[in-house]
């Protein structure tokens, strides 16, 4: 930029030079001056008009001719307008490859502008949204006319899907995300999740119905075997011995079958969760003086403390299987020496339920597989466990809009926490904090 304005003021100063020499030839300075400036000022503005008429429709490849400081700003604005240029081919070379990409995928997609309006979708969306053409500038919401869809889009709760029957078939079963992105922006994204969900049906009924087929034999062998039993002392010692074994394991079987057929009604789609109160001190009081019977056999101590007397809103027998299994869980692991605290305790945004133990302690690459079905950390210790116990536990407080977190540490002990939200509790009139 040196150059240019020291052209420019060369320019200036010749030109004041010009109008001094001729205002003392014709005795007119001051006209003269005038003049001078005035014709200075007719350059520019010469410039100005070129410049406007360039960038309104002139050819951008060519540079219009100036001097001085002109000269560098149609450079300067020719280079930037090249750029642009060039990054605007890039841009569009990007949006062909996206929609190449999005038009070869087997999901539907859809872009949404502001207010929800289509802007472009590929050629899946056509086939499993039923969207046409003519529908782009549409509201999505006009064209996919389900509740559940409506209420997703309404409350912007991104984070997890909706699941809605297609509008070109009922039959087929779609799975639809929303991704913000960009200046409100939002990726619309339905997957045809038909076959993954009629195998889950397959899968559910499969364990629903061996189980409960399993319940009759296994209930007249466990009878049996009660009854041998109980006259074991008529037998030799290694029958005694072999009888108490069969009863241990079909017990275990028995759990176990009841546990499957609990997570198969909790995973049931048409298994409606009740929103009855609850009254949770009580139900905490209730299951702590059962637990007690197992604290005299195995002498962990086991603690209550109840801060709170908020209740939740949902089904009291699947509360009682979730908190009944975190607690025996916790009496299962512990030694003689250690002590099983359970805390019902308010938080910032709800309640929250903690069952802590200084019992051996859980490894950190174990704590993301223990609410897996089946999983066990250490299964050789036979503490008769059916590894269904974290699962049930996961999948009712889900049903309940809570979380459950897990924190544990080798030599130190866990702790398991149920946390539940505020819209989940209830408070009734002159509602006291306790402790236990």
């Amino acid at each position: 930029m040196l150059n240019p304005w020291r052209s420019e003021f060369s320019l200036i100063l010749l030109a004041l030079l010009v109008g001094v020499f001729l205002g003392k030839l014709f005795h007119y300075p001051i006209l003269i001056l005038w003049i001078t400036v005035l014709t200075y000022l007719g350059h520019h503005l010469l410039h100005a008009n070129r410049l406007i008429e360039w960038l309104r429709g002139g050819k951008a490849n060519e540079l219009p001719k100036g001097s001085g400081i002109w000269e560098e700003i149609y450079y300067l604005i020719f280079r930037l307008r090249r750029r642009n240029r060039r990054r605007k081919k890039q841009l569009i070379r990007l949006l062909d490859r996206f929609r190449t990409a999005t038009a070869a995928l087997p999901d539907a997609t859809v872009v949404l502008s502001a207010g929800d309006q289509i802007d472009w979708f590929n050629d899946a969306a056509g086939k499993l949204l039923g969207l046409r053409r003519n529908d782009i500038g549409q509201k999505i919401g006009n064209l996919l006319r389900y509740p559940k869809f409506a209420h997703y889009l309404q409350h912007e709760n991104y984070e997890t899907t909706v699941g809605i029957p297609s509008p070109v078939h009922e039959n087929i079963q779609l799975d639809i995300r929303i991704i913000p992105y960009g200046d409100d922006l939002r990726l619309l994204v339905a997957q045809d999740v038909t076959q993954l969900r009629f195998m889950e049906r397959v899968r559910t009924d499969f364990v629903a119905n061996v189980s409960h087929e399993l319940r009759t034999p296994l209930t007249v062998i466990r009878g049996y075997v009660e009854s041998l039993v109980d006259n074991a002392d008529k037998l030799p010692e290694n029958f005694g011995r072999a009888l108490q074994r069969m009863e241990e394991q079909t017990l275990r079987m028995q759990t176990l079958i009841d546990d499957l057929l609990t997570l198969t009604r909790l995973e049931s789609a048409t298994h409606q969760i009740t929103q009855q109160r609850v009254d949770v001190p009580s139900l905490l009081t209730e299951i702590h003086e059962e637990a007690l019977d197992l604290v005299m056999e195995s002498k962990p101590k086991l603690e209550l403390s109840i801060e709170t007397g908020a209740g939740l809103l949902g089904g009291r027998q699947e509360l009682r299987s979730a908190f009944t299994n975190l607690i025996h869980n916790a009496l299962k692991y512990c030694g003689d020496r250690d002590t099983v605290l359970v805390r019902w305790h308010d938080e910032a945004e709800g309640v929250r339920l903690d069952v802590s133990d200084t019992g051996p302690g859980i490894a950190a690459e174990y704590l993301p597989r223990l609410t897996e079905r089946f999983y066990q950390v250490d299964p050789g210790r036979g503490t008769g466990g059916t590894g269904l116990g974290l699962a049930i536990v996961k999948h009712v407080l889900a049903r309940h809009g809570a979380e459950l977190k897990i924190s544990s540490a080798i030599g130190k002990g866990s702790t398991f926490s149920c946390c539940f939200p505020g819209h989940r509790v209830y408070r009734h009139a002159g509602m006291t904090d306790e402790s236990a």
